[in-house]
């Protein structure tokens, strides 16, 4: 089958002005650099605007290729200014390339920001319309869903009000029931969703997830790496315009975070105090069965958190350490504790945690780590969150732990229980 989207080459140009210092010139200079650019203009007009020093060529992207197949989830990620949004308007043909071609195969329909595709004059309920129009629906189809795009919108009150009076997050919310209820094979949105408020984003994250289970394609920008890790299967990573890397959402985003050299795996505070009077944290390391740092292991293999930490003081409480594990949705998956802590003197200690095999499902992982006292009351003495990430990969062919199943398994524990099954 055919991608549905393929890009291939594709560069985008733009040229930067730069305002020049005010310096007195001579009228034969003047005069001498307008004849130049002239005769440039006709004679070179490539050459024309790069002889001008108030010009700069800025490559947004450049020679990027890939393909989107029926279907997928695909997240795009990297730094401000690595071109996602660029590329975004690219696909939905509100920008042309400088270079390179794009083929796509299915009705396009984009969220990129606040404002794009509604005229403000016009009422909320006339611009449904005008957007069902633009994507080629006849007014018939648009008027079946016409209840649906309203009641997730949650605008009725305001249905009839020019666009232009709506505060941000109803044009966001409009917006998105437009896009993503008008049944586009391709639904692209871009950061804009973080105008809204919690409740609304989880809304637009379920009905992303559901448009990609109904076979349609999703491609979404996001800095959020816990949304991006969630909703999509797949992900690209954009720096300086050029892809740095494209797979499984994953490993893409563990090599953002590491930024291809250190790992989020291991932290070092000794150069920041985190701590108290009593105790302080020195670092955290997610490390291996045989002790190398582990930013990412095999659903059936152990892990191992470790805390390096320093007591301060003879006289300090008994410490009870505890992780913290969140998911890569932002969930609190469970919380662990030391419950053979003893009293400790003056002094550094690694306290050590064995994650067993066969017990987290796929996917990434955030820990926090902390300590804590009880002895005059709770008392936290460091809590930092989500401070090591790592990744567990699963084989989707191990018939051993997941017989029958090609696709990924819900859930954020999946351990390998001990059965029986015996005849009556």
């Amino acid at each position: 089958m055919l991608p549905i989207i393929s890009v291939q080459n594709l560069s985008k140009k733009y040229i930067l002005s730069h305002q020049t210092q005010e310096r007195y010139t001579a009228l034969r200079d003047v005069l001498a650099q307008g004849t130049k650019r002239l005769f440039n203009k006709f004679l070179h007009p490539s050459l024309a605007l790069m002889d001008n020093p108030e010009h700069e060529e800025f490559w947004a992207l450049k020679d990027i290729a890939f393909d989107i197949q029926h279907g997928e989830r695909i997240g795009i990620i990297g730094r401000n200014g690595a071109g996602k949004s660029t590329l975004l308007k690219i696909l939905s043909h509100i920008v042309e390339p400088t270079t390179g071609r794009i083929e796509i195969r299915g009705r396009i329909s984009s969220l990129l920001e606040v404002g794009t595709g509604f005229h403000p004059e016009l009422s909320g309920r006339e611009n449904i319309y005008l957007n069902g129009a633009i994507l080629g629906m006849s007014k018939g189809e648009i008027k079946r869903k016409f209840d649906e795009i309203v009641a997730f919108a949650e605008v009725q009150r305001f249905l009839d009000t020019p666009v232009k009076h709506f505060s941000s997050g109803m044009y966001v919310r409009l917006a998105f029931a437009v896009a993503a209820n008008l049944e586009p094979e391709i639904l692209i949105v871009d950061e804009v969703l973080a105008v809204g408020d919690a409740q609304f984003q989880k809304k637009c994250l379920g009905k992303m997830e559901s448009v990609g289970r109904e076979g349609r394609t999703v491609i979404f920008v996001s800095h959020s790496m816990p949304t991006v890790t969630s909703l999509c299967e797949r992900a690209i990573l954009l720096d300086g315009g050029k892809i740095v890397k494209d797979g499984p959402t994953s490993e893409v985003v563990m090599h953002y975070y590491t930024n291809g050299q250190s790992s989020p795996a291991s932290a070092d505070f000794s150069q920041r105090y985190v701590g108290d009077a009593k105790v302080r944290l020195l670092r955290g390391d997610i490390r291996n069965s045989e002790g190398a740092m582990a930013l990412e292991s095999r659903i059936e293999e152990p892990l191992y958190v470790e805390m390096t930490i320093e007591v301060l003081d003879d006289d300090v409480p008994v410490f009870i350490p505890n992780f913290h594990f969140y998911t890569a949705g932002g969930e609190c998956a469970f919380v662990v504790h030391d419950t053979n802590t003893k009293p400790l003197k003056r002094g550094q200690y690694v306290s050590r945690c064995m994650i067993p095999g066969n017990f987290l499902n796929e996917g990434s992982y955030f820990v926090g780590l902390a300590i804590s006292s009880f002895e005059a009351g709770i008392v936290v003495h460091f809590y930092e969150k989500s401070c090591l990430s790592f990744n567990v990969a699963d084989r989707h062919d191990d018939v051993v732990t997941r017989p029958g199943h090609g696709m990924p398994i819900p859930g954020v524990v999946r351990p390998n229980l001990y059965w029986e099954l015996y005849k009556l």
